[in-house]
């Protein structure tokens, strides 16, 4: 049925919920499972609506960089916890949604598996949704859990 299943992850209840069902489809299907974790870029514009103040504003992709691989590899482990057959973790940079669907098709992923509401941003305020986009932007499946 499927051969490669993509999940998106952000740390959010939501992408949790999202892995939990593709580590099911995963053991009825005997697919390959890749987790994704995508940053944007630090955007000084962002910034200046945040309460926080970095001390040191250049390294702030470093940090991004690494709180998302940190993600990644939380979210892998959950993973095999589920009983997941050799899950395989991606970090990427990037805008959000149009990543995870670039990656998807430069995996030959048949099916995203992704969670309603992620941990959000000012940008899914003004945009829309990083769920919404990838289910019109994908040209596989997409299951919103």
């Amino acid at each position: 049925m499927f051969k490669r299943i993509l999940v998106p992850c952000d740390g959010s209840t939501h992408a949790s919920q999202a892995l939990e069902k593709a580590v099911e489809l995963q053991k009825l299907t005997g697919s390959e499972l890749l987790l994704l974790t995508v940053y944007r870029h630090y955007s000084y514009l962002e910034s200046t609506f945040s309460m926080v103040r970095p001390s040191e504003p250049e390294s702030m992709d470093n940090v991004m960089r690494e709180y998302a691989e940190d993600i990644g590899r939380k979210t892998k482990e959950r993973a095999i916890a589920l009983g997941a057959d050799r899950p395989r973790g991606f970090v990427k940079n990037g805008p959000v949604a149009r990543s995870i669907v670039a990656f998807a098709e430069e995996h030959g992923c048949d099916l995203v598996v992704i969670g309603k509401r992620g941990l959000g941003s000012i940008e899914e305020y003004l945009l829309g949704s990083v769920s919404h986009k990838v289910t019109g932007l994908a040209r596989c499946p997409v299951l919103v859990v």
